[in-house]
């Protein structure tokens, strides 16, 4: 299984920060690999979200959000071209009225892929990832 995971401070509120990670339908606005994202079903707290990507190729994966505001979204694997499963978590905690943001995901793919090329992919964008989340902030809060 392929793991990835990061922390980071972003300088907004963790209730707005809850609004830009749940706002799946925005995600092509500020994330260059996302092309689309579509809500296709709603239960409760959770939500089916389709996902249509371009790293290396392009790709198609629905995953199961389940959101608990404002403080966690996680999220697990529905269909798709790439991922046999696909579990991961933002965890959001408020640090003097700042957002420490903890970003994880666990992956294993559909064909053989060596585990140090695993990792390597779930990874890579990661830096890349959360700049564009810290622009995001700064472009809707100003800060």
């Amino acid at each position: 299984m392929a793991k990835a995971s990061t922390t980071e401070v972003f300088n907004c509120t963790p209730e707005q920060f809850f609004k830009i990670i749940s706002d799946y339908e925005k995600y092509h606005e500020f994330l260059a690999e996302v092309k689309q994202c579509k809500v296709l079903k709603t239960e409760g707290n959770r939500k089916l979200v389709e996902y249509n990507v371009s790293v290396v190729k392009s790709f198609k994966y629905s995953l199961w959000m389940t959101e608990t505001a404002p403080t966690a979204i996680t999220w697990e694997f529905a269909s798709g071209d790439m991922f046999k499963t696909s579990v991961g978590s933002w965890k959001l905690q408020d640090e003097a009225g700042k957002t420490r943001a903890t970003y994880t995901v666990e992956a294993t793919f559909n064909m053989f892929v060596p585990g140090p090329i695993a990792n390597a992919l779930v990874s890579v964008n990661l830096p890349n990832m959360m700049s564009s989340y810290h622009k995001r902030v700064k472009q809707l809060y100003g800060v």
